[in-house]
């Protein structure tokens, strides 16, 4: 498979995912019992219904220490590259990010990876690159947080040079950075094809380095009428350096036979057993050192970060989850990635019953179902 028939790529649909599998809890940061378990065995199992059914992508989130409360949410993670290979060797269609955090990964290493990753996938990984902003992380790790964008981003863009330099050139070379001193070095194997590129950026610092380096620019949807005038924002960036950037979401979904049973459940979860002590964690650290969120919007979404990290709700019945996709795709997001409480179980009902809606609206192809080879 090469990067022309790559999803990830295709301009005719609405993008979907998932997110934090990986993760224990997923995006849900609850005590009920049915929470996700990041087990490689569900892991496996759901990116088999996700391949069958036609979903574009899994992406991780690389964590290394939890938030505490009662259930340390996304305190156990599986790491993301092995995690990557192993699911790519096992599917047929769908893309899978490798998430990277720059100050704990050198650039040589990844760019190897990946490359290896391409071969085993035929072209379907992808690289999501975080700059780094959880400071009892970086701790944690035995490093320094910067404590301005500038320098991180900095770092990042010296860092993702050095990997586009391996993939691309054909001989050996020096590097003479401000970071990085490397000798008589060359990249083989490379990448057959272009391999997406993903960041979720705030900072303007950020927002410069995705516009100049990412195919896909991650941020949230709070607030749908801001997110019109963001994504314009965003594009107009990005042509000004003559690059098509596509700008996705994250969503939480909550899809029931009725809405009186989506809400009762999203209550159930995500205030009446939210891990409140892990939800005020996630909050103080993203106020601390990160601007993935709007600051000004930040506090008001406390509900939000309970029931699904943060992410854009898409609760009610199948009808109601599919306008909410609609919603997005009419604002201009090029895609959102998909959380549940419990993906194993919950996500044969959206395929079922929210994709032919996305399907017959036109903004996903029909899904095709196929025998895959395990």
């Amino acid at each position: 498979m090469t990067n022309e028939r790559n999803s990830m790529f295709d301009d005719q649909q609405f993008l979907l995912g998932t997110f934090a599998t990986n993760c224990s809890g997923g995006m849900s940061v609850t005590k009920v019992p049915e929470r996700w378990v990041n087990s490689w065995e569900n892991n496996l199992k759901l990116a088999h219904l996700l391949d069958e059914a036609g979903i574009d992508f899994m992406l991780p989130i690389a964590r290394w220490i939890g938030y505490g409360g009662d259930t340390n949410f996304h305190g156990n993670v599986l790491e993301t590259i092995t995690w990557a290979a192993a699911l790519l060797a096992r599917t047929r269609d769908i893309n899978v990010f490798a998430t990277i955090h720059t100050a704990a990964n050198l650039p040589a290493v990844v760019a190897k990876q990946i490359a290896t990753i391409d071969q085993i996938s035929r072209g379907r990984i992808g690289l999501n690159i975080v700059a780094g902003w959880n400071q009892p992380e970086y701790e944690a790790l035995g490093l320094d947080l910067p404590a301005g964008h500038a320098e991180r981003y900095g770092y990042a863009q010296e860092w993702f040079d050095v990997v586009k330099a391996l993939w691309s050139r054909e001989k050996a070379f020096d590097w003479d950075g401000q970071h990085f001193k490397l000798t008589n070095i060359l990249g083989d194997p490379r990448p057959a094809g272009h391999v997406p590129i993903l960041n979720a950026a705030g900072s303007g610092e950020g927002r410069n380095f995705a516009v100049r380096n990412a195919d896909f620019l991650f941020t949230p949807a709070i607030d749908l009428a801001r997110s019109v005038d963001e994504i314009a924002a965003l594009k107009a960036q990005a042509a000004e350096v003559n690059r098509p950037v596509g700008v996705l979401t994250f969503s939480h979904v909550v899809c029931r036979p009725t809405e009186k049973e989506a809400r009762d459940y999203l209550r159930h979860f995500g205030q009446d057993n939210a891990d409140w002590d892990a939800v005020d964690n996630l909050v103080r650290l993203q106020f601390a050192h990160a601007q993935s969120f709007p600051h000004d919007l930040l506090a008001l979404i406390r509900d939000r970060m309970a029931a699904g990290h943060g992410g854009f709700p898409l609760v009610g019945t199948p009808e109601q989850v599919a306008d909410g996709i609609l919603s997005l795709h009419k604002v201009g997001f090029r895609g959102t990635t998909l959380s549940f409480v419990d993906y194993l179980t919950e996500f044969p009902y959206f395929r079922d019953t929210v994709l032919p809606i996305l399907a017959a609206e036109g903004i996903r192809h029909p899904v095709k179902a196929f025998d895959i080879a395990v």
